[in-house]
């Protein structure tokens, strides 16, 4: 599963399961991983990515950008190209999670949550297209999640919008056709990261009765899904979605 010379943009990527991904894409061989952060305060946390990735060999620069802004996409993609000169593989991993049932939900919380998650997919997705049409290669990678599936009490913003990167992905897949341009999903199941890290033990635990295999998933538990699916080995998969979840949720 090698990644020679490619050059890789991961959106949300200076923590967690994007952070896990980049460091993944290096040890694969990438030439180059661009780090995208939402804002200045995980700008120490994207440059710290960026060591990291350096000393694994591989070029890295970091791009304040809020994926849900056409104009900052639209600059980050610039910049990209300046310093790089392509993008092989997208990975569309930014997101946010807010709890809240569905009465107590604020318009305005259910709106940031779908525009960063959907509407950022789509800006990412519509501005590195026509490079990967140029270029006659691409692979696209949209982080979604197991309760897309399964659904969750308290994150009726968070599925629905997943579920909706799902439904895209799969339409974009059946334009894409014979181009060697692919576009497929990786659906995580409970993972450390920082979005856990206010989540009670014991709601903790509880997750973890759940799932066969008995524990909660490491990042590197994660990450070689994408490596499989930016690399030669995954090239017949298209519009797929595979689930790294330890089997709490058969897709």
């Amino acid at each position: 599963m090698s990644l020679n010379g490619k050059v890789a943009l991961i959106t949300g990527s200076s923590s967690g399961i994007g952070q896990g991904v980049a460091l993944a894409f290096a040890k694969a061989g990438a030439r180059a991983v661009v780090i995208n952060y939402p804002h200045a305060s995980e700008a120490a946390a994207a440059a710290n990515v960026c060591g990291q990735l350096r000393r694994l060999g591989c070029e890295s620069i970091a791009v304040c950008a809020d994926v849900a802004s056409e104009a900052e996409v639209d600059h980050m993609i610039r910049q990209v190209l300046e310093v790089f000169g392509r993008v092989d593989i997208l990975v569309n991993n930014a997101g946010i999670a807010h709890n809240h049932t569905v009465e107590q939900l604020p318009v305005e919380v259910w709106d940031r949550v779908m525009a960063v998650h959907l509407r950022g997919t789509f800006l990412m997705t519509k501005a590195v297209l026509p490079l990967m049409y140029e270029q006659g290669f691409g692979r696209i990678i949209n982080t979604v999640s197991q309760l897309a599936y399964k659904g969750a009490p308290g994150l009726s913003a968070y599925t629905a919008a997943k579920g909706a990167i799902l439904s895209f992905s799969r339409s974009l897949a059946l334009e894409i056709g014979a181009r060697d341009i692919t576009i497929n999903c990786v659906a995580p199941g409970a993972t450390y990261t920082p979005i856990l890290e206010s989540v009670p033990s014991e709601t903790l635990q509880a997750i973890k009765s759940g799932i066969p295999l008995g524990r909660i998933a490491e990042v590197d538990d994660i990450a070689p899904s994408y490596v499989f699916l930016a690399s030669e080995a995954g090239r017949h998969f298209q519009g797929q979605c595979i689930s790294p979840n330890g089997g709490d949720h058969f897709l």
